[in-house]
């Protein structure tokens, strides 16, 4: 993951509150960027987090191995390989809600290699999706695994830093993308009014943005994978 622009920790309280003034007339983007940006954390306890994740799978019923992605792939057709990191537990989460019913039977959802997969070439072969869907999985998948990690106490805030939700932090195209996102996830049943995720995976129609990616001025965020 590469952070595009650093945020040195002083400038982070004038950053946060410009994000929220560009969001402040949207009520879901307002609850949901607070849950974000007021995420305590585990402090370092990686151990009971990756635990928290791993329960939520199983209130999902995502069945899970304990390997490493690097010996076949994350998401396999039938298993996710959990030894990562919990904010990558999360974000497998959001892959798994997302992805249409027969595109769970294939390697990494069928969207190409992720990052931990080692069976690399064998996940893009089995791609399926076009670039625009792709990319607008990814960001949505993005979201709502740092949303995810918010609810389940993590620290949700350096992830949603890490993953570039913040660059361009005063910018129209900024906040539009992040209000679109959080829209595309309420209408497909994943997030709450507040932002919350919801234990349910998605059976609606193919995720969009509002608009064309390229609608919104600068790179999208970048995901896991």
């Amino acid at each position: 993951m590469v952070q595009l622009t650093f945020i040195a920790p002083d400038d982070l309280p004038a950053a946060l509150a410009a994000f929220a003034h560009g969001i402040a007339d949207d009520p879901m983007a307002t609850a949901a960027f607070a849950r974000i940006s007021a995420s305590a954390g585990y402090r370092g306890a990686e151990a009971g987090l990756r635990a928290v994740a791993l329960a939520a799978m199983r209130r999902l019923g995502i069945p899970v191995i304990d390997e490493e992605p690097s010996r076949a792939f994350s998401w396999d057709g039938r298993f996710l390989r959990a030894r990562s990191e919990p904010c990558v537990l999360f974000h497998e989460i959001a892959h798994w809600q997302l992805a249409a019913p027969a595109r769970r039977a294939l390697p990494d959802f069928g969207l190409g290699a992720g990052p931990e997969t080692g069976r690399k070439d064998d996940a893009d072969r089995a791609r399926t999706v076009d670039e625009e869907t792709c990319i607008a999985e990814e960001c949505a998948a993005s979201l709502l695994g740092i949303l995810w990690e918010a609810d389940c106490g993590g620290l949700a805030l350096d992830a949603f830093l890490e993953q570039n939700w913040l660059e361009r932090f005063d910018s129209t195209g900024t906040h539009r993308l992040f209000r679109s996102t959080l829209a595309a996830l309420f209408r497909r049943g994943l997030i709450d009014g507040s932002g919350a995720p919801t234990a349910r995976d998605s059976r609606a129609r193919a995720l969009v943005f509002a608009e064309p990616a390229g609608a919104y001025g600068h790179a999208l965020p970048l995901s896991l994978r």
